[in-house]
């Protein structure tokens, strides 16, 4: 398994993206009903979103806290998140959804929020070094 020494802007773009995904998801989870009316998205929809987000938060929040991390987990977290912004303009473009105005601002702002986190995921990853080995890799947690 391949790994890398987590760089400082890694780990604090994680943190940011963890805390991210827990607030959002903790929103969409808890007013999920009170939301869909003025957004025009389904009420399951928004609870299943911010139900996915939850894990995904205590997970990156893990990975945060590490000085050593697989470079797979990284490309997934990159990955999802591209996914996550690719999604969201699908949502507005494949008119499965009839959002309100106030709905497609919703969905177009957390898209560019989650792409600027994704921006300063890529750029501390690029910041990161190859850990030496993987028993210093143990060490270092």
């Amino acid at each position: 398994m391949s790994l890398i020494q987590s760089s400082p802007l890694l780990r604090s773009a994680l943190a940011l993206d963890a805390a991210a995904c827990a607030g959002m998801g903790l929103i969409l989870a808890g007013a999920a009903a009170p939301l869909s009316a003025p957004l025009g998205l389904p009420m399951d929809f928004l609870r299943g979103a911010g139900l996915v987000l939850l894990p995904c938060a205590a997970l990156l929040g893990w990975f945060a806290g590490r000085k050593t991390l697989p470079r797979l987990a990284v490309y997934a977290v990159i990955g999802i998140n591209l996914l996550w912004i690719a999604d969201s303009i699908a949502i507005l473009l494949m008119g499965w959804f009839a959002p309100t105005g106030l709905g497609i601002a919703f969905v177009l702002a957390q898209a560019a929020a989650v792409a600027i986190v994704t921006e300063l995921e890529i750029i501390g990853f690029r910041r990161s070094g190859a850990a030496l080995h993987a028993g210093e890799a143990a060490a270092a947690r």
